[in-house]
């Protein structure tokens, strides 16, 4: 049986996320889930999985008539942690605004 040659030198290298969350830290951000739910809150803290620590967080309801749209309504959910194989989306609140869908077309 022949032994491997093992370089010590030669370290396992550790797997960094794709994201860098940490100029995000105690900003808010909203952040959009698999299934349709929507959430905003000042990030606390992250992890390489993406999971998300957020606090003071408020859910965005959506039309009981039409799931793919957001209603009004919102509710309180305070301190959250957000799984990340469920995480679709996530950007900060400052300097987003919402615009018209450019591809539904107007009745002239």
């Amino acid at each position: 049986m022949s032994q491997q040659n093992i370089d010590p030198n030669k370290e396992k290298k550790r797997k960094e996320s794709i994201l860098d969350l940490s100029k995000y830290l105690e900003k808010n951000i909203r952040v959009k889930f698999a299934g349709g739910r929507e959430a905003a809150g000042i990030l606390k803290g992250y992890d390489p999985l993406l999971n998300l620590v957020l606090d003071s967080t408020t859910e965005y309801l959506r039309d009981p008539d039409d799931p793919y749209k957001l209603n009004q309504d919102t509710r309180q959910l305070g301190l959250v942690v957000c799984r990340g194989t469920s995480v679709v989306l996530i950007c900060p609140v400052d300097g987003m605004e919402s615009i018209q869908n450019p591809f539904i077309q107007q009745d002239s």
